[in-house]
C-alpha cells in the first residue's frame, strides 16, 4: 500500500530538483550578465556605474556560492566574486577568492582573475608572487591582458629591485605610468644621467596629473637623495607655492638625515629659506634649531639657541607648542647654572635635575655632561654625586677611566652603587623619594597657577597612579647588574 505513495511522490521530488537547478542556473547567468555589464561600463569610462555594479555582482556571486558550495560553478563564482571586490579596491578580501582560478578553465575570465591577483598581491606587499601570475600572461590571446601583464611584470621586476630588467620592458610600454616606472627603474639602477634626462622630459610635457610627490618618496626610499633634482627642477617651476617648495625639501631632508645630515642640513636650510612662513619652513627652523641643541658645546651655546626658540616660539603658527616647550627648558637649564652653585641650599639637587632635563628634553648630551660634572667638581658630598658620576659616563667615554676610579675610591659605599652591584641598598628609596619631592615642588611651582603639572606616561603594565621618580621617568632606573668597576 505504500509503494504508490512512494511512487506519487517521485515527480515531486523531480520538480523540486529542477527548480533548485534552475534557480542555481539563474543565479550564475545573472551573476556573469552583471559582470559583463560592470566590464562594459568601465571600458565606458562610466566609474559610478561600474562600481555599483560590481556591488551587486558581490551579492550575487555570494549567494551562488552559500546555496551551492558543492556545484560545478561554484569555483566561478567565487572567483568573480573576488574579481569585483579586487575591482572596487577591497583587495584583501578579494585573495582568497581569486586563489581559486587555478580551478578555472583557460579563457578570458581567468585571465582577468589570474591579473587581478597579481595585482592584489602587489598591494599586499608580495611582489615575487605577483610576478608569477603577471608570468602567466605574457603570452595572452587578447592583446589588452597581454600588455597589461607585461606592464605589472616589469613593475614587479622594479619592485623586487630588478631594476635591470625592467627598464627595456618598460621602455616599449606605453603610458603615464609607464614613464614614472621607467624614472623609478633608472633612479634605483643609479643610471643617474638617464634618470634626470627622463624627468626633464616629463617636466617639460607639463602633465599636471602626474604625482610628482609619490614619485618624490618613491624614488627617495630606493636611493636617498635619488630625488633631488626632481624636487630642484620642480622648486624652480612657477605654479610652485611657498608652502610646497618647503615641505617638499623639508621632508627630503628628513629623508636625508639618517644617512648624510650635511646633505640634509642644507635642505632645511633651503626650505627656511623657501618658506619661512609655512609649516615646512617653520619645521626646517625647529629641527636646525634642535640640531644646534645637540651640537652644543656647553651651557655658554644655550643664549643664542634660547632667542631663536624665542622668536619662532613668538611667530612659528605651525610649531609654536613645541619651540616653547624647549624654550622653557632652556631657561630651566640656563637657571640652574646659577641656582646649582656650591653652598647653596639643594644646589646639587638643582644641578642634577637641570642636567637630566638637558639630556632627555633638549637631547644636548655635552650641556648635560658638563652640569653632571659639576656636581661631582662642586658636590662632591652630595649623595647624588655618584649618581652624577654613572650618568656622565654614559654621555662621555672620555670621562671613563676617572670615573671609575671615583666610584671605587670615593664612593664605593654610595646606594647607588650597591644597586648597581645588585645589592641591598639600605638609603637608595629615601635619595630617590627625596629627588623625587623635590622635582614635584618645582614643577607645581613653576607651573601657571591652577594648572597641574602633567603626569608622565605610564610603563607598560604599570598601574594607574602608581609613584613616579624623576630617576624612573628621566634618567631610568638603575640597572641590576655588576658593574665593570
Amino acid at each position: 500500500m505504500r509503494l504508490p505513495g512512494v511512487v506519487r511522490r517521485a515527480p515531486a521530488i523531480a520538480v523540486i530538483v529542477l527548480f533548485a537547478g534552475c534557480a542555481y542556473y539563474n543565479g550564475m547567468y545573472n551573476t556573469n550578465k552583471l559582470a559583463h555589464s560592470a566590464q562594459k561600463a568601465e571600458r565606458e569610462n562610466r566609474p559610478f556605474e561600474a562600481n555599483n555594479l560590481w556591488g551587486q555582482v558581490i551579492t550575487r556571486a555570494e549567494s551562488v556560492t552559500v546555496r551551492h558550495p558543492r556545484s560545478k560553478y561554484a569555483a566561478q563564482a567565487s572567483v568573480i566574486r573576488g574579481l569585483a571586490l579586487s575591482r572596487l579596491s577591497q583587495c584583501p578580501q578579494a585573495l582568497e577568492p581569486l586563489g581559486q582560478v587555478a580551478l578555472l578553465p583557460p579563457g578570458r575570465l581567468a585571465d582577468d582573475a589570474m591579473l587581478a591577483l597579481g595585482r592584489c598581491q602587489i598591494e599586499a606587499g608580495d611582489a615575487a608572487s605577483a610576478d608569477l601570475a603577471f608570468s602567466r600572461l605574457l603570452n595572452a590571446k587578447d592583446l589588452v591582458i597581454r600588455e597589461q601583464a607585461r606592464f605589472q611584470h616589469a613593475r614587479a621586476l622594479r619592485i623586487t629591485g630588478h631594476y635591470d630588467q625592467a627598464i627595456p620592458l618598460l621602455r616599449d610600454a606605453s603610458g603615464p605610468r609607464a614613464a614614472d616606472e621607467l624614472l623609478l627603474s633608472l633612479s634605483g639602477a643609479g643610471r643617474v644621467r638617464e634618470a634626470d634626462s627622463l624627468t626633464e622630459a616629463l617636466l617639460a610635457s607639463g602633465d599636471s596629473t602626474r604625482m610628482w610627490d609619490s614619485l618624490i618618496v618613491a624614488i627617495s626610499r630606493q636611493r636617498p637623495g635619488g630625488a633631488k633634482t626632481l624636487i630642484d627642477r620642480l622648486s624652480a617651476q612657477r605654479a610652485a607655492t611657498p608652502a610646497i617648495k618647503a615641505r617638499r625639501l623639508y621632508d627630503e631632508g628628513v629623508r636625508l638625515w639618517p644617512v648624510d645630515t650635511t646633505r640634509a642640513t642644507a635642505r632645511f636650510h633651503q626650505a627656511v629659506e623657501a618658506g619661512a612662513n609655512t609649516e615646512g619652513g617653520e619645521r626646517a627652523r625647529l629641527h636646525l634649531i634642535r640640531t644646534e641643541l645637540t651640537r652644543a658645546s656647553g651651557v655658554d651655546s644655550l643664549p643664542s639657541i634660547e632667542d631663536s626658540l624665542k622668536i619662532l616660539s613668538a611667530h612659528g603658527e605651525m610649531v609654536n607648542a613645541e619651540a616653547a616647550q624647549l624654550e622653557a627648558a632652556v631657561i630651566r637649564v640656563r637657571g640652574a647654572t646659577d641656582s646649582g652653585a656650591a653652598g647653596i641650599p639643594q644646589g646639587d639637587l638643582r644641578l642634577f635635575l637641570a642636567a637630566e632635563l638637558a639630556r632627555d628634553t633638549l637631547a644636548a648630551p655635552r650641556v648635560a655632561g658638563e652640569l653632571f660634572h659639576r656636581i661631582v667638581v662642586e658636590w662632591p658630598d652630595s649623595p647624588y654625586a655618584p649618581k652624577a658620576v654613572i650618568a656622565g659616563e654614559r654621555l662621555d667615554s672620555t670621562w671613563s677611566d676617572s670615573a671609575r676610579s671615583l666610584l671605587v675610591e670615593r664612593y664605593s659605599a654610595s646606594p647607588y652603587l650597591a644597586v648597581l652591584r645588585g645589592e641591598e641598598a639600605d638609603g637608595y628609596r629615601a635619595l630617590e623619594d627625596s629627588l623625587f619631592a623635590f622635582a614635584t615642588a618645582r614643577h607645581m611651582n613653576a607651573a601657571p597657577l591652577g594648572e597641574r603639572p602633567r603626569a608622565a606616561p605610564r610603563r607598560a603594565g604599570e598601574p594607574v597612579g602608581a609613584r613616579r621618580r624623576p630617576s624612573d621617568v628621566d634618567s631610568g632606573d638603575v640597572p641590576r647588574r655588576q658593574p665593570e668597576l
